[in-house]
């Protein structure tokens, strides 16, 4: 599960905290949380809880796969091609790029 792992320092460099300072925030070594971003080792649920408390954020967010931007776009461009059909979403696409 290097998910979680990649979650916990996507979060944590949102917020501008580097690893020592997130682990002071959540009592570990500086070791343990480069082992959970590097997807060494797995934090316990106990860990996540605190994770999610520490970076403001739900816990489900660090268990879940983030969406990027460019796939929420394509989920709208072909949400955009089922509903409005290939030539009416390429005129769309076209008049939105002048």
């Amino acid at each position: 599960m290097k998910r979680i792992g990649e979650n916990i320092k996507h979060y944590r460099e949102q917020r501008n905290l580097s690893q020592q300072e997130l682990a002071l925030k959540m009592r570990v070594g500086v070791s343990t949380i480069e082992k959970y971003e590097s997807g060494e080792q797995l934090p316990d649920t106990l860990s996540i809880l605190k994770f999610s408390t520490v970076l403001d954020i739900p816990a489900s967010e660090l268990l879940e796969k983030r969406r990027t931007a460019s796939s929420c776009m394509d989920s709208e461009l072909e949400e955009l091609i089922q509903e409005a059909g290939i030539k009416r979403a390429k005129l769309i696409l076209r008049k939105t790029n002048e």
